[in-house]
């Protein structure tokens, strides 16, 4: 009897051990993969994909990306709120920047945003504590800092970037912008 109690506590420790470093090993590779994940999408810029105005009811409409050359799709958004962000209609593009107070990335971000505008005419870069503008922060869906928002001469939100973009990507999202100009 005391032989296979012993037994089977032996074979229960075994079995917890076990169980444990499965549980370490799957939680290493989902870490791992969100971290490759993360790297992969972190300061691209992405097209943005919604046709909502803010100021209508109902959820947005789902339009995939027009990027051709003559007309550029984007979500329009309120030009007082633009306006209250610092954002002129009329410039080509607006590099709308959201930072924090202590945010490491928004400094590297404001580098190569103020790289940018300093390389290109009619491009403007704006940059926004998103503390201080909460109401603006829900309104644009904007979730963590940095995050950047290409705005068009005609107050479109056209790409849209979380994490610190390339200067590259950054030149070729305004680009299109600049041959176009308002409409």
């Amino acid at each position: 009897m005391v032989i296979d109690a012993l037994t089977w506590q032996s074979g229960a420790v075994q079995n917890a051990a076990l169980s444990g470093s499965v549980a370490v090993v799957a939680t290493l590779l989902l870490a791992t993969g969100f971290g490759l994940w993360r790297r992969r999408c972190d300061g691209r810029l992405r097209p943005e994909t919604t046709t909502m105005r803010l100021d209508a009811p109902g959820p947005p409409a789902a339009a995939g990306p027009d990027t051709t050359p003559d007309r550029v799709g984007g979500r329009p958004v309120d030009p007082a709120l633009l306006a209250a962000l610092g954002v002129r209609p009329g410039d080509s593009a607006t590099l709308l920047q959201f930072s924090s107070a202590f945010c490491a990335p928004c400094r590297a971000t404001r580098q190569v945003l103020a790289d940018v505008t300093g390389t290109l005419d009619g491009v403007r870069h704006v940059e926004v504590d998103a503390a201080s503008q909460l109401p603006a922060v829900r309104a644009l869906g904007i979730w963590r800092t940095p995050t950047v928002l290409v705005v068009d001469a005609d107050g479109r939100i056209v790409r849209r970037a979380a994490g610190v973009p390339a200067r590259a990507q950054v030149l070729a999202a305004v680009a299109p912008l600049l041959r176009r100009g308002p409409s």
